[in-house]
């Protein structure tokens, strides 16, 4: 199942990207971020009150929080960023450059969570690598 769900995360985080640069062509990038994340914020908590898990806030560790905390402050860079070069880039190039993000998770999940990789992990976030820069690179074709 959980491939069903990555599978979907990654679909769903494409028509992300494409709706993000259209819907932020006309403003600022950081606008179009605050915007997106008003309902993020909404939905997120919305489904939690949904589910009956409002009462586990209360019971959360220290340590998660600290976790958390950093993880979110983290993907509000990261997204600022993101819609940053898609202001700037075209979305078709940006995309693959910013998952290139694949490579420094098996890279801090190795250092800091002590999983194990074999040489199938290895060659694919390589070629995943290179795939990326050469399209990053890509000289746009003529219309």
């Amino acid at each position: 199942m959980w491939i069903v769900l990555a599978l979907l995360a990654a679909l769903t985080a494409a028509v992300v990207v494409t709706l993000s640069k259209a819907g932020i062509k006309n403003i600022d990038s950081s606008l179009g971020f605050a915007i997106q994340s008003v309902l993020i914020l909404l939905i997120s908590w919305g489904l939690v009150a949904w589910q009956g898990n409002l009462r586990e806030v209360m019971r959360i560790e220290k340590r998660t929080w600290l976790f958390l905390i950093l993880a979110g402050v983290l993907t509000c860079i990261s997204s600022l960023l993101t819609f940053r070069a898609l202001k700037l880039g075209d979305a078709s190039k940006v995309s693959p450059l910013e998952r290139v993000s694949l490579v420094f998770a098996i890279i801090f999940a190795v250092l800091f969570l002590k999983e194990k990789v074999n040489w199938q992990i290895i060659l694919g976030a390589l070629l995943m690598t290179v795939g990326a820069i050469l399209i990053a690179m890509a000289q746009p074709t003529g219309k």
